[in-house]
């Protein structure tokens, strides 16, 4: 059978600047079919949200599936599925009906799957039971059903548990979604489809992909079991790999920060077979916005399969970021457990008053897109008496930001200097490690006032 199928998925949908994420690569792969006989079942959702184009789009794909299985199994289309492979049709709604057996005529397949009808309600528990029901437990031929639905549950008992048992005989299920007009339930999907459920299963909310979905699954079925398999994984120049899990299956190692490489020795050679890496990334770059996970991707083996894997994007939130004075820039270094002095080069710097800097850094709340603030902080010190002198004032126009909705937005290095020869304190021979009480008064308002938004509030 080949790749059977192929996925790549991350774990979070949104994360903030320098955040991190899970992904996870899937592969399935199982033997030729000419090699190793099988009995597919196709068992397919006729149920009333599935009428007009959704279900000639289905007809197409479970056509184009069955030609595909007829050539694999003797290289030709020439109207029989060959080699001991058999294929039937299950459809469904409210309850389950065995359009055909398990047979090999193409032209009765086809008329079964182009005689459907849409109407009535979802039961997929009686869909699964009917379907194993075709399948003769005193054949050594491989067992698979293909699932297809459009909608959730509306009647019959919980399939899980009857998926659950078909699972446990032997049978590899896949299941195919088309997110429809009642919805999906995704994680549905993975709890009745084998493991592991990113090889086995897909869904789509374009109906038009459905012909493509049924042909990839039917060609990767029909191939054999790939051998010396290699995976080359580069990702976006935003993003660095910060630890690579052992994978299920083969190796897998870093290149440098941004790539790797997973290599499987055999998978699916003598049975239906899936492996899986997860690995975990840290946004790096400076950018916001919807950003695609990898720059590339790319897949080998010995047999030529053809694999494509999904290309996930993740939103990046860097907030808005103010800085009305130059940050200072800072020096790492390192001092060994047996040194008593080190001299250091911090560069070029500029005495701007004898004291100590007081650096604030503001965050301002749920401030609304395009939307100037004024900004005014006034710096106080206060003596043991609560008697308080003034330390200075700044003023700064916070520009406005177009992201959507209100934003939090960030002032950084705001900047206060404490002259030593001013304090307060009463001890002032000891005024540079003396403890000193300072206050802050913030003060923020919209320059744009023609606005609707939530109340802007501030922190630091």
């Amino acid at each position: 059978m080949g790749i059977t199928s192929s996925n790549k998925e991350i774990n979070s949908s949104q994360i903030r600047c320098g955040g991190t994420f899970r992904v996870t690569l899937a592969l399935s792969a199982a033997p030729d079919i000419s090699e190793n006989p099988t009995d597919i079942v196709l068992v397919l959702d006729r149920s009333g949200s599935m009428a007009g184009s959704p279900l000639a789009n289905l007809k197409l794909g479970a056509n184009t599936f069955i030609d595909i299985i007829d050539e694999s199994t003797d290289s030709t289309q020439d109207g029989q599925i060959g080699l001991g492979s058999r294929i039937a049709i299950v459809s469904f709604s409210g309850s389950a009906t065995a359009n055909t057996q398990l047979i090999t005529s193409v032209s009765d397949l086809k008329s079964a799957v182009n005689s459907l009808s849409a109407g009535g309600a979802t039961n997929h528990a009686d869909a699964f039971s009917t379907a194993m029901s075709l399948f003769d437990p005193s054949s050594s031929n491989a067992r698979v059903i293909v699932m297809f639905t459009d909608g959730k549950t509306t009647a019959g008992i919980p399939p899980a548990p009857i998926a659950e048992a078909i699972r446990d005989s032997g049978v590899v299920i896949y299941c195919i979604g088309l997110i429809g007009d009642n919805g999906i339930d995704v994680d549905s999907l993975n709890d009745w489809a084998t493991d592991p459920d990113t090889s086995h299963v897909v869904f789509t909310p374009d109906e038009s992909e459905l012909e493509e979905l049924f042909a990839d699954l039917a060609a990767n079925i029909s191939k054999p079991g790939a051998t010396n398999i290699v995976i080359d994984e580069t990702l976006n120049p935003s993003f660095t790999i910060l630890n690579v899990s052992i994978p299920s299956t083969g190796t897998a190692t870093t290149i440098d920060s941004h790539s790797l490489q997973w290599k499987i020795p055999s998978l699916g050679v003598s049975g239906n077979e899936g492996a899986s890496l997860e690995f975990y990334v840290q946004h790096t770059g400076k950018t916001s916005g919807t950003l695609p996970v990898n720059q590339s991707i790319s897949y080998t083996d010995d047999e030529g399969n053809l694999v494509t894997f999904p290309d996930p994007t993740i939103q990046v939130d860097c907030g808005t970021v103010v800085n009305p004075e130059p940050c200072p820039v800072p020096i790492d270094f390192t001092i060994g457990s047996c040194q008593d002095s080190l001299i250091v080069d911090l560069g070029d710097t500029c005495l701007e008053s004898s004291g100590r800097i007081v650096q604030l850094n503001i965050t301002l709340k749920n401030v609304c897109p395009k939307k100037r603030v004024a900004l005014g902080i006034i710096l106080s010190e206060t003596d043991s008496y609560g008697q308080e002198y003034p330390r200075g004032m700044k003023t700064i126009t916070v520009p406005a930001h177009s992201l959507a909705g209100c934003q939090d937005v960030e002032i950084q290095c705001i900047k206060f200097i404490l002259p030593e020869d001013l304090t307060p304190s009463e001890n002032s021979c000891r005024s540079l490690c003396h403890e000193r009480n300072l206050k802050a008064r913030i003060i923020a308002h919209y320059i744009d006032t023609d606005f609707q938004c939530c109340d802007s509030t501030v922190t630091f």
